[in-house]
């Protein structure tokens, strides 16, 4: 594989490609102004997008629970993609694709939208990593079924996160966990039961695929996990796109799984990798 910086890729704004060092958006754009605007990221495996067509399903949810109008249809940007893909050459990457609200005069107003391809180097492993830590937080995202840019809370927690050493912040409302700032949280319970949360969270394509590999060799629950439920998990996880599924040894005072990753978290992992993998 070739050896790339980052300002020596092509990015995309709207229909033209350029350098990312020349990527640039107005400061009148509403994701400058009021943080509005909405994003996906997928990985890139040998020059192929992963798990495309979620991505993508979720991207246009997105956009029109935003009252965004994507200038590309679905096939065009498809196009757009893959043409990305084949200029940088870049084999493992991923890629973000952003919709902001577009040049707005007053500030306050959606407008024509602006939509970003940004694609960037990418490390990633085949290993199961070792268990992390978390600290719960009470707090709700705003529409929480969108992939928007707005990351208020999770970027203003990091100083306390950072202070208490550990991986991420777990976010509930009273007492009904929901999900991580960038990503899902699963356990398995008492009746060695698989359990994520369905209820105002961002449905995470990892999420989406996991619960498929799961059902074949086990009960899975879409359905309120508790802090209360913490206490009698068996294991606990987490997954994204980008951490695949990360083992979950503590959270605040609770230790889980004797601090190790369990059986089924292993397990896991090992059929999610040869899916992302294959």
């Amino acid at each position: 594989m070739q050896s790339y910086t980052v300002s020596k890729l092509l990015s995309r704004i709207n229909n033209t490609l350029l350098p990312a060092a020349d990527a640039h958006i107005h400061i009148s754009d509403m994701s400058v102004q009021r943080g509005y605007g909405i994003f996906d990221f997928f990985k890139i495996i040998h020059n192929r997008p992963v798990f495309l067509k979620e991505h993508l399903d979720r991207f246009f949810a997105s956009a029109r629970a935003m009252r965004l109008h994507c200038p590309l249809s679905r096939e065009a940007l498809i196009q757009a993609i893959e043409e990305l893909i084949q200029k940088n050459d870049l084999p493992q990457s991923g890629m973000r694709l952003t919709l902001t609200g577009g040049y707005a005069a007053d500030g306050y107003s959606i407008h024509e939208p602006n939509l970003l391809l940004v694609q960037q180097p990418l490390q990633l492993t085949k290993e199961l990593q070792p268990g992390i830590r978390l600290i719960t937080h009470e707090h709700q995202r705003q529409l929480p079924h969108v992939k928007s840019i707005d990351y208020l809370m999770a970027v203003w927690l990091q100083p306390h996160i950072r202070q208490q050493e550990v991986a991420d912040v777990l976010y509930h409302q009273q007492g009904i966990i929901t999900e991580c700032p960038r990503s899902n949280f699963f356990i398995v319970n008492k009746h060695n039961e698989l359990v994520t949360p369905s209820l105002n969270i961002l449905a995470g394509i990892t999420r989406k695929k996991l619960l498929e590999l799961a059902a074949g060799s086990m009960t899975v629950k879409e359905a309120p996990v508790t802090i209360a439920d913490l206490r009698e998990a068996k294991e606990a996880f987490v997954t994204s796109t980008t951490k695949h599924l990360l083992p979950v040894i503590q959270i605040d005072d609770i230790t889980i799984a004797d601090g190790h990753a369990g059986p089924v978290t292993s397990a896991l992992f090992g059929e999610l990798i040869n899916m992302v993998f294959s």
